[in-house]
Protein backbone atom coordinates (compact mmCIF):
# COMPACT_ATOMS: atom_id res chain seq x y z
CA UNK A 1 0.00 0.00 0.00
CA UNK A 2 0.92 3.71 -0.77
CA UNK A 3 1.45 6.27 1.76
CA UNK A 4 1.13 9.62 0.31
CA UNK A 5 1.51 13.18 2.21
CA UNK A 6 -0.32 15.75 1.14
CA UNK A 7 0.37 19.93 1.83
CA UNK A 8 0.58 23.19 0.98
CA UNK A 9 0.95 26.48 1.87
CA UNK A 10 -2.52 28.76 3.74
CA UNK A 11 -5.60 28.34 1.90
CA UNK A 12 -3.61 26.89 -1.10
CA UNK A 13 -6.10 23.99 -1.78
CA UNK A 14 -5.16 21.10 -0.04
CA UNK A 15 -8.58 19.86 0.91
CA UNK A 16 -9.77 20.34 -2.50
CA UNK A 17 -6.85 18.06 -4.37
CA UNK A 18 -7.36 15.85 -1.18
CA UNK A 19 -10.86 15.39 -1.71
CA UNK A 20 -10.45 14.57 -5.74
CA UNK A 21 -8.24 12.01 -4.37
CA UNK A 22 -11.00 10.91 -2.40
CA UNK A 23 -13.20 10.15 -4.85
CA UNK A 24 -10.91 8.40 -7.30
CA UNK A 25 -10.60 5.80 -4.06
CA UNK A 26 -7.87 6.98 -1.87
CA UNK A 27 -8.11 7.22 1.77
CA UNK A 28 -8.12 10.85 2.92
CA UNK A 29 -6.75 11.43 6.33
CA UNK A 30 -7.02 15.38 7.51
CA UNK A 31 -4.03 15.85 9.93
CA UNK A 32 -6.12 18.87 11.49
CA UNK A 33 -9.21 17.18 11.91
CA UNK A 34 -7.36 14.49 14.10
CA UNK A 35 -5.51 17.03 16.23
CA UNK A 36 -9.02 18.54 16.87
CA UNK A 37 -9.50 15.14 18.22
CA UNK A 38 -6.89 14.58 20.45
CA UNK A 39 -7.45 18.44 22.08
CA UNK A 40 -11.01 17.20 23.14
CA UNK A 41 -12.03 15.96 26.49
CA UNK A 42 -11.05 12.73 26.85
CA UNK A 43 -8.35 13.47 24.00
CA UNK A 44 -4.75 11.96 24.34
CA UNK A 45 -3.37 15.73 24.58
CA UNK A 46 -6.42 17.32 26.21
CA UNK A 47 -5.33 17.16 29.50
CA UNK A 48 -1.16 17.23 28.57
CA UNK A 49 -2.10 20.99 27.00
CA UNK A 50 -3.73 22.36 29.66
CA UNK A 51 -1.15 21.38 32.42
CA UNK A 52 1.49 23.09 29.96
CA UNK A 53 -0.52 25.88 28.90
CA UNK A 54 -2.67 26.83 31.74
CA UNK A 55 -6.82 26.36 32.33
CA UNK A 56 -7.31 29.68 30.77
CA UNK A 57 -6.98 27.93 27.28
CA UNK A 58 -10.62 26.14 28.31
CA UNK A 59 -13.76 27.40 27.65
CA UNK A 60 -16.96 27.97 29.60
CA UNK A 61 -18.06 24.58 28.02
CA UNK A 62 -15.02 22.44 28.94
CA UNK A 63 -13.27 22.76 25.57
CA UNK A 64 -9.90 23.86 24.89
CA UNK A 65 -10.45 26.79 23.21
CA UNK A 66 -7.99 26.41 20.10
CA UNK A 67 -7.66 30.60 18.62
CA UNK A 68 -6.84 31.43 22.29
CA UNK A 69 -4.21 28.55 22.30
CA UNK A 70 -2.80 29.72 18.96
CA UNK A 71 -2.90 33.25 20.26
CA UNK A 72 -0.58 32.01 23.14
CA UNK A 73 2.10 30.19 21.03
CA UNK A 74 1.63 32.79 17.80
CA UNK A 75 5.27 33.37 17.83
CA UNK A 76 6.71 31.90 20.22
CA UNK A 77 8.61 29.19 18.52
CA UNK A 78 9.47 27.66 22.16
CA UNK A 79 6.13 27.34 23.28
CA UNK A 80 4.84 26.32 19.34
CA UNK A 81 7.48 23.63 19.60
CA UNK A 82 6.18 22.61 22.98
CA UNK A 83 2.34 22.09 21.91
CA UNK A 84 3.41 20.04 18.34
CA UNK A 85 5.38 17.26 20.85
CA UNK A 86 2.05 17.21 23.10
CA UNK A 87 -0.36 17.07 20.10
CA UNK A 88 1.78 15.35 16.78
CA UNK A 89 2.70 11.77 18.29
CA UNK A 90 -0.85 11.20 19.34
CA UNK A 91 -1.86 12.44 15.50
CA UNK A 92 0.74 10.26 13.90
CA UNK A 93 -0.81 7.24 16.67
CA UNK A 94 -4.18 7.96 15.03
CA UNK A 95 -3.05 8.07 11.21
CA UNK A 96 -1.03 5.27 11.41
CA UNK A 97 -4.22 3.21 13.17
CA UNK A 98 -6.27 4.44 10.12
CA UNK A 99 -3.55 3.57 7.62
CA UNK A 100 -3.12 0.06 8.81
CA UNK A 101 -6.97 -0.82 8.79
CA UNK A 102 -7.27 0.46 5.23
CA UNK A 103 -4.59 -1.20 4.32
CA UNK A 104 -5.87 -4.71 5.79
CA UNK A 105 -8.68 -4.21 3.44
CA UNK A 106 -7.41 -2.23 0.25
CA UNK A 107 -3.27 -3.86 0.01
CA UNK A 108 -3.11 -1.86 -3.25
CA UNK A 109 -4.96 1.04 -2.11
CA UNK A 110 -3.31 4.65 -1.52
CA UNK A 111 -3.48 6.69 1.65
CA UNK A 112 -3.56 10.55 1.61
CA UNK A 113 -2.61 12.31 4.83
CA UNK A 114 -3.73 16.18 4.53
CA UNK A 115 -1.43 17.93 6.96
CA UNK A 116 -0.22 22.08 6.87
CA UNK A 117 3.13 21.08 8.47
CA UNK A 118 4.14 17.99 7.50
CA UNK A 119 7.54 19.19 6.16
CA UNK A 120 8.32 21.50 9.08
CA UNK A 121 7.66 18.44 11.50
CA UNK A 122 9.58 16.04 9.54
CA UNK A 123 6.40 14.10 8.94
CA UNK A 124 7.34 13.61 5.37
CA UNK A 125 9.80 11.09 5.85
CA UNK A 126 6.87 8.36 6.91
CA UNK A 127 5.40 8.85 3.29
CA UNK A 128 6.37 7.11 0.31
CA UNK A 129 5.70 9.84 -1.59
CA UNK A 130 4.90 14.36 -0.95
CA UNK A 131 2.30 16.03 -2.98
CA UNK A 132 2.79 20.01 -2.59
CA UNK A 133 -0.24 22.47 -3.59
CA UNK A 134 0.38 25.76 -4.14
CA UNK A 135 -1.04 29.22 -5.81
CA UNK A 136 -0.30 32.73 -6.13
CA UNK A 137 0.50 34.48 -2.89
CA UNK A 138 -2.61 36.70 -3.68
CA UNK A 139 -4.77 34.06 -3.88
CA UNK A 140 -3.69 32.84 -0.60
CA UNK A 141 -4.58 36.23 0.93
CA UNK A 142 -7.76 36.21 -0.83
CA UNK A 143 -8.95 32.81 0.13
CA UNK A 144 -8.01 33.07 3.35
CA UNK A 145 -9.56 36.43 4.28
CA UNK A 146 -12.44 34.84 2.72
CA UNK A 147 -12.59 31.58 4.17
CA UNK A 148 -11.34 32.89 7.61
CA UNK A 149 -12.63 36.26 8.31
CA UNK A 150 -9.51 37.23 8.90
CA UNK A 151 -7.95 40.42 8.13
CA UNK A 152 -4.90 40.89 5.52
CA UNK A 153 -2.46 41.90 8.52
CA UNK A 154 -3.77 38.61 10.49
CA UNK A 155 -3.42 36.54 7.25
CA UNK A 156 0.08 37.84 6.41
CA UNK A 157 1.26 37.26 9.75
CA UNK A 158 0.15 34.04 9.38
CA UNK A 159 2.00 33.44 6.06
CA UNK A 160 5.18 34.82 7.76
CA UNK A 161 5.35 31.96 10.42
CA UNK A 162 5.47 29.62 7.66
CA UNK A 163 7.86 27.92 5.62
CA UNK A 164 7.41 29.42 2.20
CA UNK A 165 6.28 27.22 -1.03
CA UNK A 166 9.57 27.64 -2.87
CA UNK A 167 11.25 26.19 -0.09
CA UNK A 168 8.72 23.56 -0.03
CA UNK A 169 9.47 22.49 -3.63
CA UNK A 170 12.54 20.98 -2.69
CA UNK A 171 11.02 18.51 -0.80
CA UNK A 172 8.00 17.90 -3.57
CA UNK A 173 7.37 15.04 -5.38
CA UNK A 174 4.55 16.68 -7.44
CA UNK A 175 3.68 20.36 -7.50
CA UNK A 176 -0.39 20.80 -8.11
CA UNK A 177 -0.73 24.35 -8.68
CA UNK A 178 -4.33 25.72 -7.93
CA UNK A 179 -3.91 29.46 -9.42
CA UNK A 180 -6.17 28.76 -12.24
CA UNK A 181 -9.57 27.17 -12.98
CA UNK A 182 -10.85 24.05 -11.16
CA UNK A 183 -10.77 22.17 -13.88
CA UNK A 184 -7.21 22.49 -14.51
CA UNK A 185 -6.93 21.22 -10.77
CA UNK A 186 -8.49 18.40 -11.42
CA UNK A 187 -6.67 17.86 -14.70
CA UNK A 188 -3.24 17.72 -12.32
CA UNK A 189 -4.69 16.40 -9.80
CA UNK A 190 -5.53 13.12 -12.09
CA UNK A 191 -2.16 13.05 -13.76
CA UNK A 192 -1.16 13.13 -10.33
CA UNK A 193 -3.03 9.99 -9.15
CA UNK A 194 -2.40 8.10 -12.55
CA UNK A 195 1.46 8.00 -11.73
CA UNK A 196 0.50 7.01 -7.78
CA UNK A 197 -1.22 4.43 -9.57
CA UNK A 198 1.57 3.24 -11.35
CA UNK A 199 4.20 2.77 -8.35
CA UNK A 200 4.96 -0.81 -7.32
CA UNK A 201 5.79 -0.95 -3.20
Amino acid sequence: MLKVGLTGGLACGKSFVGEALAGWGCLLIEADELGHEVLRPGGEAYEPVIREFGSDVVDAGGEIDRRRLAARVFGNAEALAQLNALVHPPVVQREEHLIAEFAAREPKGIAVVVGAILIETGSYKRFDRLILVTCLEQQQLDRAMRRDGATEAEVRARLGQQMSLDQKRQFADYVIDTSGAKQDTLRQTRAVYEELRRIEI
